[in-house]
């Protein structure tokens, strides 16, 4: 039986993509003498390097992570996964640290760990197959609209280019008649910690000449060249991400490079936004300017206030 420790906090760091998320991790876990736990979906990967903006080796060398190249795109690792492994080593952590870091954009991640999820229904293989056929004759944009109408909840938080998360919703909607939201946010599981959840924003503009001048560093950095050689591995649901989808896409003569770098700063445009949607939801978090000079020592001050 899990055992409260009301000595032991998690600190939770989440905004959009490209906030500075990483910058205020680090400096925390410094403040704090721990380490970083990450929740981005996607850095968890070995393989997937510039284009999920993954901390270098001089950041890696300032504070210790977790869950970063942990996994191969070649392994199952899905949010379930990182609830059990993420706890587990959370139980571990907290043996010696009295505070740690989970940082990321990853909200479904992040849930997984404050919260857990209900049981899911199965859903019958008829209609998985029905969607997927779906998918393969019409493409994604149909699955979309459809989720837009019976669940537009998850459709504002989910990765819409993302077609097996849209079709889990789908097939748990038509298998049971309830949207697939209101399983998701039915219960909470008491966590044997204290949970402190920090957010960053900032003004919308600032934030999207960051994310365009980030994807321009990440080409300058060899993004081409770390999507070409994942080429044979395209089918596998860990790249069916952005900044990877928009340029096989134009490896298949789909898109000029050029068009093909303006949707990636487009859709991650779109992503962050969505974000922002997930996070602003969740009436916990406290937010703070990305931009602020002490933006730091305000959250440490927030930390070490007792509520």
């Amino acid at each position: 039986m899990n055992i409260l420790r009301n000595d032991k906090t998690l600190i939770v760091i989440a905004g959009p993509t490209a906030v500075g998320k990483t910058a205020a991790a680090i400096k925390l876990a410094q403040h704090f003498n721990t380490i970083v736990v990450s929740a981005d979906s996607r850095q968890f990967f070995s393989e997937m390097s510039i284009g999920t903006a993954k901390p270098d080796a001089e950041e890696l060398a300032a504070a210790k992570h977790y869950f970063i190249n942990s996994h191969s795109i070649t392994e199952s690792f899905s949010v379930g996964d990182f609830e059990k492994q993420g706890l587990a080593l959370l139980d571990e952590l907290f043996k010696t640290h009295d505070k740690v870091i989970l940082a990321g954009g990853s909200g479904l991640y992040i849930k997984a760990i404050c919260e857990g999820f209900d049981d899911l229904p199965v859903a019958d293989i008829s209609v998985r197959d029905k969607l997927n056929m779906q998918l393969e004759e019409e493409g994604i944009t149909p699955l979309q609209e459809k989720l837009k109408q019976v669940d537009p909840d998850y459709y504002a938080q989910v990765d819409l280019n993302n077609p097996q998360r849209i079709i889990r919703a789908l097939e748990v909607f038509e298998t049971t008649g309830k949207p697939f939201s209101s399983y998701r946010n039915a219960t909470v599981n008491k966590r044997p910690f204290n949970i402190v959840k920090l957010a960053l924003d900032m003004p919308r503009e600032k934030l999207y000449e960051r994310i365009n001048l980030r994807v321009d560093l990440m080409v300058e950095q060899g993004l081409i060249d770390e999507v070409t050689a994942l080429l044979p591995y395209r089918q596998l649901n860990a790249l069916n991400t952005v900044g990877y989808a928009e340029l096989f896409d134009h490896f298949d003569g789909k898109t000029s490079l050029n068009e093909a770098l303006l949707l990636i700063k487009q859709n991650t445009r779109r992503f962050a936004k969505r974000q922002l949607t997930w996070f602003r939801k969740d009436k916990d978090f406290i937010w703070f300017d990305a931009g602020a000079p002490d933006v730091v020592d305000q959250m440490i001050k927030t930390i070490e206030t007792p509520a």
